[in-house]
């Protein structure tokens, strides 16, 4: 319970970037909905294809939605200019919008199909213009149907802002993520609880500025305006009022424990020099290289293999200093991207199995699988079996399992012990790999390339001397032990650490 409210006490910044996402997109739906449903109540073509395109919004997962704005935005970068962001709070605010949309549309219009006859005969025999019947007499029958329909989109709109996190935009599915990845269930509750909370307070605020439109009582549906306006006000302020948003550094951090230490290794070294940090958490591979290279994260580690694969859609699998080369050149003549250098570590993919099953079957390298890929189950992170990775160990070894499962990465290894998945998909720096006594398999045609952890910066960046320097330490400073053990201190199951815990301990063990 202690760890609970810790957490709990500790999600102010979060909750304020959540207030503001999900008012403005609320926001933003009720001005495209509104006029669309009086243009719709005067055009039954009008109303079937905004209805069913709103309805085939909804069919559409909110993550799938939030994720599809990042390609979207980035094609239209090239026609507005640079300046256009790609991630963060634009394409959150765009895809929750879209979200909104449904129940206040639907709403709308069908309060506006049903209002009585005989009121809109009395308006019009009384001489009311058209803006003067929708304004006097439409709009005020309308309100409560319109409120309750907010209600709706307000609790939707909630929850699904929570997804923002994957594509870099802060707001309580930080800690909701963070947690599930290091599996820290406190701080999990912690998130679910405060984004159930506000979106209970929200349902509550707008139901009293319903009721008053409902009954005609001014004094009712004004209070709760003004104490929404004063809720938004606090998060702008907490976001907004004591810094300003120009001078920060920008860590993007994919959606793992290591990712999340070394992150905050990085952060630490730069708040000590006076760098104002924020972090992006939970970034996919190619959303968060994406992300470096259009300037809309500053700093960013990575791993050559997923460079060399996934961003260059190379398949060779050159020595190690030749791929660096190769891939530092890439980086600085495509984007301005400054590779500065190795961390130390090799974070590869590799095929494990628990120890005691390997030693029985007598599985020491990929190759061993095949006879028996068929009857077994290979456990993944999400995006593993669609990388050009696996793609390439798959056709190397000819593998063809018999059943492929997709886990969060640090669940990867509870499906191991727990009999879910006979095969995973691990990362070789990993702590639980010596904890959990997994064998990774020997991978004697070379399939997999090697995934060296290198530090980028992003254009806008490559070119600070002061930054390089408060960097240059860690550039061939983390041994691959050490790096176990920080994952290790994050992902085991009691007496963890927190990520920015883990890369103190990190720090201190380094001599940084």
């Amino acid at each position: 319970m202690n760890a609970f409210l810790i957490a709990l006490s500790r999600l102010g910044d979060q909750l304020a970037a959540h207030v503001l996402l999900a008012s403005s997109a609320i926001a933003l739906g009720i001005v495209v909905a509104l006029p669309l449903a009086v243009w719709a109540s005067r055009s039954p073509a009008v109303s079937r294809v905004s209805l069913g395109f709103a309805s085939l919004v909804q069919t559409i997962p909110a993550l799938a939605l939030l994720a599809l704005f990042f390609p979207i935005l980035l094609s239209l970068r090239a026609v507005f200019g640079e300046g256009l962001p790609t991630l963060g709070f634009l394409p959150a605010l765009l895809a929750l919008a879209l979200y909104a949309l449904l129940p206040i549309l639907r709403n709308a219009v069908t309060a506006q199909s049903n209002l009585d006859p005989g009121v809109l005969e009395a308006a019009d025999g009384v001489g009311m213009t058209r803006w003067q019947k929708l304004r006097l007499v439409e709009a005020p029958l309308s309100a409560p149907y319109i409120m309750a329909g907010i209600r709706t989109a307000a609790v939707w709109t909630i929850g699904a802002a929570t997804l923002a996190t994957t594509i870099g935009q802060k707001s309580l599915g930080d800690p909701i993520f963070a947690g599930l990845q290091t599996q820290n269930w406190a701080l999990v509750l912690a998130g679910c609880v405060a984004s159930a909370g506000l979106a209970l307070i929200a349902d509550a605020l707008l139901g009293l500025i319903e009721k008053g439109l409902a009954t005609r009582r001014r004094g009712l549906w004004v209070s709760g305006l003004i104490v929404v306006a004063l809720g938004i006000a606090a998060a702008l302020w907490a976001q907004f009022g004591e810094r300003g948003e120009d001078d920060r550094i920008l860590i993007g951090a994919k959606g793992f424990s290591e990712q999340y230490i070394l992150a905050r290794l990085i952060g630490q070294r730069l708040e000590n020099a006076g760098y104002v940090v924020e972090y992006r958490d939970g970034l996919g591979s190619a959303v968060a290289h994406s992300a470096l290279a259009s300037d809309d994260i500053d700093i960013l580690v990575d791993y050559t293999g997923t460079i060399w694969t996934n961003q260059m859609k190379r398949s060779d699998n050159p020595p190690r200093d030749e791929m660096l080369a190769e891939i530092e050149q890439w980086e600085r003549a495509t984007s301005g991207t400054l590779l500065l250098g190795r961390m130390g570590f090799e974070n590869a993919y590799g095929l494990a199995m628990r120890e005691e099953v390997a030693e029985e079957r007598g599985f020491t390298s990929i190759a061993d699988l095949v006879s028996a890929a068929p009857t077994m189950t290979i456990g993944g992170d999400p995006e593993f079996f669609e990388r050009p990775e696996w793609f390439a160990v798959r056709d190397a070894y000819g593998l063809n399992f018999g059943e492929t499962r997709n886990f969060a990465p640090t669940f990867m290894y509870n499906a191991l012990q727990s009999g879910e998945a006979d095969v995973i998909s691990a990362y070789t720096s990993d702590g639980r790999i010596a904890a959990d006594s997994l064998r990774i398999l020997a991978d004697p045609l070379g399939a997999f390339p090697n995934y060296d952890a290198v530090l980028l910066l992003a254009p806008s960046q490559a070119n600070d001397a002061a930054i390089v320097a408060v960097l240059k330490p860690l550039i061939g400073a983390i041994d691959v032990e050490a790096m176990r053990e920080a994952n290790y201190a994050v992902d085991r199951d009691d007496n963890k650490l927190s990520p920015q815990e883990a890369a103190q301990q990190l720090a201190k063990r380094l001599g940084l």
